[in-house]
């Protein structure tokens, strides 16, 4: 049976400046989901100890007093530490700065970005990398594309409309599994994906877990996109 990861990273050091003016006092994932009364990490640090994980690093930057005094609070469900940079270090160097402090540096690692708020089973995504025996693994999300699209025939005639359609695409959902190796690959600054995810997927040990058909994912970078997540939860708990 494949031992799933049980310490992970929040990269919560973001300026969430499309989120203003929730972020005008507090950073990215100390914004509350509306109706719920619990920040944005609250709901991962929760998600992370569900699927089994112990410990977790958070790496913060702008307005990092506030989410260290939230944590400093709360009942967590897990340990929980946190690290600032001393300067910006872009994703990837984050990453890298934040590994440094997982507790156990020779066992694989989740990682995930503080704006992302989603519910599926981390397990199954480590058993998922475990198999490609992958460096790195990310999760793959299908969004629904914002507009309503038009469908035409090959003459020119609209045939439908179809509101808020599947993206036909897959992106990045921000979610990771990481091999122990992958913070050895991390540049010290910069994104690492443009640097180190490119160079695995030439070398085919870079796997991407596309999520389970209605698992739950919201990327919450806009307060459309918190309007949009109390409009689901109070459908979800009404229906």
């Amino acid at each position: 049976m494949t031992q799933h990861p049980t310490q992970a990273v929040i990269l919560a050091g973001g300026q969430g400046s499309r989120l203003r003016p929730y972020t005008d006092d507090r950073p990215k994932p100390m914004v509350e989901i509306p109706g719920t009364g619990v920040p944005i990490i609250g709901h991962q640090l929760a998600w992370l100890a569900d699927e089994g994980v112990t410990d977790v690093v958070v790496s913060s930057g702008h307005l990092a007093e506030v989410l260290e005094e939230w944590l400093g609070k709360a009942e967590l469900p897990c340990r929980v530490t946190t690290v600032t940079e001393p300067e910006p270090l872009g994703r990837g160097g984050g990453l890298k700065f934040a590994a440094r402090s997982l507790p156990r540096p020779d066992e694989p690692w989740y990682a995930t970005n503080g704006d992302i708020w989603t519910r599926f089973s981390l397990r199954e995504m480590a058993a998922f990398h475990a198999e490609r025996d992958a460096t790195a693994t990310l999760a793959l999300a299908r969004p629904r594309i914002p507009w309503g699209a038009v469908e035409t025939d090959q003459f020119g005639h609209v045939l439908d409309f179809i509101e808020a359609p599947p993206s036909p695409y897959l992106i990045n959902a921000g979610v990771y599994v990481f091999a122990r190796r992958f913070a050895g690959l991390l540049p010290e600054r910069g994104d690492h994906e443009r640097t180190t995810f490119p160079r695995l997927a030439r070398e085919r040990a870079l796997a991407g877990y596309p999520l389970p058909q209605r698992s739950y994912w919201r990327a919450i970078d806009t307060a459309k996109d918190l309007t949009e997540a109390a409009k689901e939860l109070a459908g979800e708990h009404g229906g």
